[in-house]
């Protein structure tokens, strides 16, 4: 009934919508192309507009533009561009409510000839009105954001920017879900070609990791075409790296408060506050020591060796969390030389810090008895640096563009987290204290090469090819904790039996991942290439080799069981106990702890675009994918005992069709059907078990298969300017064998496991409504307004199949049915923009945006205990762009304003009895951020 609901308000929107911009038609329009004026060729994104005013618009993809809802009158009208003189033309009159032609051709200016050398500046297709074209043209559902977006809303990184296209929304510390689908259904390219992961835990690579200097435009797929990878169900991001289009040279600086960790008491590792741990280079060596070798064994170490051989320890360094900082230089250049040949460079330099500090419950349920197996206050304390380096080269010809691009990320997060409370159910013991004391290093390069080159001239006949190489790294050394009994604020008891305290060591290394395609695209029937049918055969693929090494040591009583130290300064009572033959460590790991995953994807494509008349657009495709998963790991034993291998072998043949039709030059409507594939994250499908010190476990699934997934999609679009638009579009997919997350009870007392496997199958289907609007057009007094909004309204149904889960059935009784695991009911993101001048060289923007998700399903249920829900979360962000002068920009943000709880609850329809008072699993608050930033250009 909710469900039914929202669609009728939606409904409801849409109508009174559609009323209001037909209305809108009955003023005057001026409307043209604007060109080069020495070559003829139609420029994208020039700025044409009422001089004096803030109303106007940017011509589009063709070159075209139409400032609408004017009164009768005479107006003189502006156009600039970078690169271009500004052009004016005085008196063009409107009259009687009709439409005014006037075409514009802009002259070159600033251009420094040097020999045969030209330097000058040339925009590119980044700007809104741009890209709002090229979504209208394009035949395959497809929307962009642009680096003049992503500057105008204050957005820093890659997956902040990404949240402002339609259906998308950003969960912190678990990425982006599309149309409310999580992080395992998303892919990730890089100039078309596939990059992987840098962390195991996560499909795609963190796209906060990414600088949006770095940025040209961010396109995403929301339906399926041959060329894209067969491992598609949310969207597929294309991030189109910056080439440098002008010469510049760019320095920012800023700095942001965070209100819940900025100056408050914080803890860090001690020796790991150096200047090089500031910047992401880690002071000590956290590597296991040499004694121990490369293979595990159950060596003991000697009081000599325990005591001289770790270079870092449990002491902590209590002060305060300074303000968080960021840095970033961009210096690009294009060079151009006769016959219309360019070299163009980018060079861009980033790093940032954060601190944070993270405070709320952690709980799970022991599934017999109905009450807390772990009831655990945690605090974490934070400390992060990302660092990022792109250095890029393009030459370009008439016929040929080459680019080779290197791009390196480096993160870092050391962590302190504290956890007090009781586990194993043991209610009475309310002062059980849990110490983790945690570095995480990740790393990514890679290396592309790529060109487009026209075979002809007139670029009837091309060809487009690329290969990449990425390396990543993701490594946990010396992950060490300790448990005890917290005495008071400053002191704890511990025990060494019972792995009291432990050291762990995993390395995850991607040693080599290789992509590449080699695409041929031939256009025919038309002498208007633009208009012409479209034949695309190609190959894409990728080859992917990971190894693990996960091993740990434990704490061995030797003549003492117990020990009493400061919580913050252990260490010099713990090597005082070695000393005296108190305790030892020796290594526990087991057999398991080496394992190996090699996946490959070799595909063929076909694809072809037909242009029917002037309304219609048919482009069908064909995708015969054949993909590998080969996974080697031992059975607990020992470790000389063989390798077991798992290999998952298909071959997927996998159809789209993307239908449009051109209503009217401004109306299109859009149909598409596919067949695409779900892959498991590396983890989901890994042989590793991760153990936490707080007794949770998560185990990956070597037994879990590919989804196999239907789709269909219907749109209306309407364009009623170069800057306006509203959509709607309905969906609908069918999963076959979706994988899912599951909470399950480990096989020994008091712990939980996280674990994944296949359900039956998943129906889903709903409906997107978005809308971008000027406000102009209901009063001339809202003229520098806009506004943009979008929500999606989704119902799944998973059918479970009740002998291979029945773990979860015991959870459901005789029902075989439940949503989705991972998709959210409903989303919503809206943002108001306020565009002015304050004077000739200050420009002003402001923008408000709010986005919230509904409830979904965090992990599914099992053993009589309901599934686990994650709860709405909104995020209200103001954003405050100044442009004062040509050099000078001036950032101001304030972030999660609301400050909402983040929370995880179980549900209300456990069959076993529950007899806590509270189903909160975890929750924490973010805190409110608040940001300034300076950019300046020389």
């Amino acid at each position: 009934m909710d469900l039914l609901n929202s669609f009728k308000r939606a409904a409801l929107t849409v109508f009174a919508l559609t009323i209001s911009i037909l209305s809108y038609a009955q003023t005057g329009k001026i409307s043209g192309t604007v060109t080069d004026k020495k070559t003829g060729e139609t420029l994208i994104g020039v700025t044409v507009k009422i001089k004096g005013t803030t109303k106007g618009t940017s011509t589009g993809a063709d070159g075209k533009y139409t400032i609408a809802a004017l009164q009768d009158g005479k107006f003189i009208i502006e156009a600039s561009y970078v690169g271009y003189a500004t052009k004016e033309v005085p008196a063009v009159e409107v009259n009687g409510g009709g439409t005014t032609t006037l075409n514009l051709a802009l002259e070159e200016s600033n251009s420094q000839k040097l020999a045969d050398v030209q330097v000058k500046g040339v925009a590119g297709k980044e700007s809104e009105t741009a890209l709002l074209s090229l979504q209208k043209n394009a035949i395959e559902i497809k929307q962009g954001i642009g680096i003049q977006e992503l500057s105008r809303k204050g957005v820093s990184d890659v997956e902040e920017g990404l949240t402002k296209i339609t259906g998308i929304t950003k969960v912190d510390g678990r990425g982006l879900f599309v149309r409310g689908l999580e992080d395992r259904y998303n892919n990730l390219l890089i100039n078309g070609l596939a990059v992987p992961s840098n962390n195991p835990f996560k499909k795609i690579i963190p796209l906060d990791l990414f600088p949006t200097d770095i940025v040209s435009v961010l396109e995403t797929y929301k339906t399926f075409n041959s060329g894209l990878y067969g491992d598609f169900a949310g969207g597929t991001f294309n991030i189109v790296t910056a080439k440098g289009e002008k010469a510049v040279t760019k320095i920012n600086i800023g700095t942001s408060f965070l209100s819940n960790s900025s100056f408050k008491e914080f803890l860090r590792p001690e020796g790991e506050t150096s200047v090089g741990d500031y910047f992401g280079f880690p002071s000590n060596d956290r590597s296991i020591p040499k004694v121990f070798g490369k293979k595990p064994s159950a060596y003991t170490m000697t009081a000599n060796e325990a005591n001289s051989q770790f270079d870092s320890g449990f002491d902590v360094e209590e002060g305060n969390a300074p303000l968080n900082t960021n840095i970033g230089i961009l210096h690009t250049q294009k060079i151009r030389f006769e016959n219309n040949r360019s070299f163009q460079y980018l060079v861009s330099i980033n790093t940032d810090n954060n601190f944070q500090i993270r405070k709320g419950v952690d709980r799970f349920f022991n599934t017999a008895q109905g009450i807390y197996d772990n009831n655990l206050y945690t605090t974490k304390y934070r400390f992060s640096t990302n660092s990022s380096l792109l250095g890029a080269i393009n030459y370009a010809t008439n016929r040929l563009n080459l680019n080779l691009n290197a791009f390196y990320l480096k993160g870092t997060e050391t962590m302190i987290q504290d956890q007090v409370g009781y586990t194993n159910s043991q209610a009475t013991v309310t002062n059980s204290f849990i110490r983790l004391n945690q570095l995480q290093k990740t790393d990514f390069f890679t290396g592309q090469l790529f060109a487009n080159y026209k075979i002809t001239e007139d670029d009837r006949h091309s060809v487009r090819a690329g290969a990449s190489y990425s390396k990543t790294g993701y490594e946990l050394p010396d992950r060490k904790s300790f448990k005890g009994a917290m005495l008071d604020n400053n002191t704890t008891s511990i025990s060494y039996t019972g792995n009291s305290i432990t050291r762990q060591y995993m390395d995850f290394n991607g040693d080599f991942f290789g992509s590449g395609l080699l695409e041929y695209n031939f256009k025919f029937g038309n002498d208007d290439l633009a208009k012409a049918h479209k034949l695309t055969v190609g190959y894409n693929g990728s080859f992917n080799k990971i190894e693990s090494n996960f091993r740990f040591l434990v704490s061995q009583n030797l003549a003492s069981n117990n020990a009493t130290f400061n919580t913050n300064q252990p260490d010099a009572t713990l090597a005082g106990q070695i000393a005296n033959g108190g305790f030892t460590y020796n290594e526990g790991t087991g057999a398991t702890y080496l394992a190996r995953m090699q996946e490959s994807v070799n595909a063929g494509y076909a694809d072809l675009s037909l242009v029917i008349g002037d309304k219609i657009n048919i482009n069908g495709g064909l995708r015969v994918e054949q993909s590998e998963r080969i996974t080697r790991f031992r059975n607990p034993g020992t470790i000389d005992d063989p390798f077991v291998r798992v290999t998952k072998n298909n071959t997927d043949i996998l159809p789209a069709v993307n239908f449009k039709y051109s209503v009217t030059d401004k109306t299109n409507l859009r149909l598409s059907l596919s067949k695409t594939l779900t892959k498991p994250v590396i983890m989901e499908a890994f042989p590793l078990e991760f153990v936490n010190p707080d007794a949770t476990i998560e185990n990956g699934n070597p037994n879990v298969v590919n989804s196999k997934n239907y789709n269909v999609d219907v749109k209306y679009e309407f364009f009623p300017s170069n800057t306006e638009m509203f959509a709607i579009t309905g969906f609908a997919k069918y999963l076959k064998n979706p994988i899912e997350r599951l909470f399950t009870p480990t096989a020994g007392s008091g712990g939980l496991a996280i674990t994944y496997d296949n359900s039956k199958k998943a129906v889903l289907y709903g409906a997107e409504l978005e809308f971008l609007l000027q406000l102009s057009r209901f009063s001339e007094s809202l003229s520098n307004f806009s506004v943009g909004f979008n929500t999606s309204l989704m119902y799944t149904q998973t059918t479970i199949d009740k002998v291979k889960n029945s773990a979860e059935t015991a959870a459901i009784g005789n029902e075989n049915t439940r949503k989705l695991q991972g998709a959210s009911p409903w989303l919503i993101n809206a943002d108001i923009k306020h565009e002015s001048n304050f004077s000739k060289n200050w420009k002003s923007t402001i923008t408000l945006a709010y986005n919230i998700y509904g409830e979904r399903i965090y992990a599914v249920g099992t053993n009589g205990l309901d599934n686990y829900y994650e709860k709405p979360f909104g995020k209200l962000d103001l954003i405050w762009s100044n442009k004062i002068s040509s050099k000078w920009d001036l950032k101001f943000g304030v972030e999660n304003i609301l400050n909402p709880t983040y929370k995880v609850d179980l549900g209300e329809k456990s069959l076993v009895k529950i007899y806590e008072n509270s189903l909160t699993v975890k929750d924490y608050k973010r805190g409110v951020g608040v940001s300034l930033g300076l950019g300046y250009t020389f």
